[in-house]
């Protein structure tokens, strides 16, 4: 009978300390939840304003005679810096993927990658040295 009470002491002891080992939450786990594709916009650096105020500028005084050549001119450079803003702004912009993780903590953290990556939603991950990988 003893040796019977020391066996079920004994296995509920090892079978407290699996579940507690085992089963234990990991704070660094989770899963992806979404995967977003953002842009963000470029800025501009003067040089599109610049190149394209001059471009409008020459374009601009071919038109008209007189006065109406001078308000051409004017009117191109200024039209030709905003276009030319707006061009180089476009060139320089860049696209940003970013990876949403729902943490068994609770908590939401998300990863920003400058390139497509392969994960997917639903993907388990487990989070090492701040990197995501899967698990």
């Amino acid at each position: 009978m003893k040796m019977m009470k020391f066996i079920l002491i004994g296995s509920t002891f090892v079978f407290a300390l699996f579940a507690n080992t085992a089963f234990a939450k990991c704070d660094n786990c989770g899963s992806v939840t979404d995967i977003k594709t953002v842009q963000i916009k470029g800025e501009g650096t003067g040089l599109g304003v610049v190149a394209g105020g001059v471009l409008g500028g020459v374009l601009g005084h071919q038109v008209g005679a007189g006065r109406g050549k001078d308000v051409a001119t004017v009117a191109g450079a200024a039209g030709g810096a905003y276009v030319g803003n707006q061009v180089e702004k476009n060139a320089k912009s860049k696209t940003q993927y970013q990876v949403i993780v729902k943490l068994e903590t609770g908590e939401s953290r998300t990863f920003t990658f400058s390139a497509a990556t392969a994960y997917k939603v639903g993907d388990k991950i487990k989070i090492v040295d701040n990197k995501l990988t899967r698990l």
